[in-house]
């Protein structure tokens, strides 16, 4: 445990902790990355991979982080060196380690969502897809990118440094319910597009050949995608959970989350693609920027298109707000946990430093797919495999008994979750991790490498 005996806060009340990590899972992963991913890796078919992942490692990984959590009651730092020895105990710095480099370049795609959310509201979206690249190109880098990217940052700090009942619960019990109510409208409006069958046929129908043909880049690409989306990887499932009571049940915890998290993930895609669709836009487009490209050319080709745009990356903004808080909060954690910093210190200290590293990102978009490749083919998958190797192999009694906790008597339930850690989180997640090295080592050998000598 830590050497610091400080008070921690705890949740008010059980729907604001489910908020939250609603609010954390809900995010950039379901609106930003979701939909591009679905669009480069063959769209039903990696849809279909993504499910199993969310059911047969999503909820048992989820589970894991929730039993450190509430246990240690202490930051990932700090739970791994109260759980682990030897080398074990320095796994957690790779949780503190993930997330502040995604924080560092999810708060500048951010910038861009306000940016676009503003864009509707006052000139509208270009049709043209060709001027709507160069026009993201513009926006996504450079100063405007920096000053936007600098405004987000600065309204997670304000949140965070509030804490956990004050700043953090009141906020998601805010923004959740209102990601839920626009999301499910836009989903009814998209339904009565022209293009909204061939959409479905798209987005529902899974071709096996693809699955079959494409399985090296599928699988890294869904692993990543479930962790990312349900935050796990991150430490932010275990700094949640330690502000924990013991009465609470884990399991139909995390299985309201992930159904919500899961939900709004599908219903993005049912918005999305059959708006491209009826706008004739491609939607395998690549890349970070296929919704401010693709996606904003559609709406620029709506009739209403300038307010049904500005709804929806006002929502992606407000879902990256969710989920930002979170991982700052991992941060700040330790910080308060480990060091004695008071919490508006720690929060506007480690605030302005993501914002720092951000300016990268926030100059080219190159640099930006350097820093979210690795975090979420490698540092995500790496900090997952070795926590789930841990608790599923060496402490699975301890986690057992803390699972038990709100729920009673687990009996087989309990060996096979934690069978289901040992093996198929444990395998998949290796595979996913050894994919997602290659995919990372043929990016910086490439496409870094070209970037490199056109500098």
């Amino acid at each position: 445990m830590s050497s610091v005996d400080v008070p921690r806060e705890q949740w008010a009340t059980r729907i604001g902790f489910i908020f939250a990590a609603v609010g954390s899972a809900v995010g950039l992963g379901n609106i930003w990355r979701f939909p591009f991913q679905v669009g480069q890796e063959g769209g039903a078919a990696f849809l279909l991979i993504y499910l199993l992942f969310i059911l047969l490692i999503g909820f048992p990984a989820m589970l894991v982080e929730f039993v450190v959590g509430r246990y240690t009651e202490r930051n990932p730092v700090g739970a791994l060196q109260a759980i682990g020895s030897g080398l074990w105990q320095y796994v957690g710095w790779i949780f503190i380690i993930t997330t502040f480099v995604i924080l560092s370049y999810y708060s500048v795609v951010a910038g861009w969502t306000i940016r676009y959310t503003l864009l509707g509201l006052q000139d509208g979206y270009l049709a043209d897809a060709s001027e709507a690249e160069v026009q993201f190109v513009d926006l996504a880098t450079g100063l405007d990118a920096i000053a936007f990217h600098a405004l987000f940052m600065a309204i997670v700090i304000v949140i965070v440094a509030y804490g956990i009942q004050h700043g953090i619960e009141l906020a998601v019990k805010v923004m959740v319910p209102t990601i839920i109510i626009i999301t499910v409208g836009m989903a009814i409006y998209a339904f009565t597009l022209e293009g909204a069958s061939e959409a479905y046929a798209y987005y529902l129908s899974p071709e096996w050949g693809t699955i079959t043909a494409e399985w090296t880049s599928i699988l890294p690409a869904a692993a990543g995608q479930a962790f990312f989306t349900l935050s796990l990887g991150m430490g932010v499932m275990i700094t949640y959970a330690s502000y924990l009571g013991e009465d609470r049940n884990l399991a139909e915890d995390g299985a309201i989350i992930i159904g919500f998290d899961t939900a709004i993930a599908f219903i993005t895609g049912l918005i999305v693609f059959p708006i491209l669709f009826t706008a004739g836009v491609d939607p395998a487009d690549p890349g970070a920027g296929a919704i401010f490209v693709s996606l904003a050319a559609a709406f620029g080709d709506l009739t209403f298109g300038w307010l049904i745009g500005a709804l929806f990356f006002g929502t992606v903004a407000i879902a990256a707000l969710s989920s930002a808080i979170s991982l700052l909060e991992v941060v700040i954690s330790y910080l308060i946990d480990e060091r004695d910093i008071s919490r508006r210190t720690a929060t506007v200290g480690v605030g302005v430093a993501l914002f720092l590293l951000g300016i990268p990102s926030a100059s080219d978009l190159v640099l930006l797919d350097l820093f979210d490749l690795f975090a979420d083919q490698v540092l995500l998958v790496l900090g997952g495999l070795l926590l789930m190797i841990l608790i599923g192999w060496s402490l699975p009694d301890l986690a057992v008994e803390e699972l038990e906790l709100g729920i009673g008597d687990l009996g087989s339930l309990g060996s096979a979750w934690i069978w289901a850690v040992r093996v198929p989180v444990v395998l998949v997640l290796f595979v996913a991790l050894a994919l997602g090295v290659l995919d990372y080592y043929e990016f910086l050998t490439v496409d870094f490498a070209d970037w490199l000598g056109d500098q």
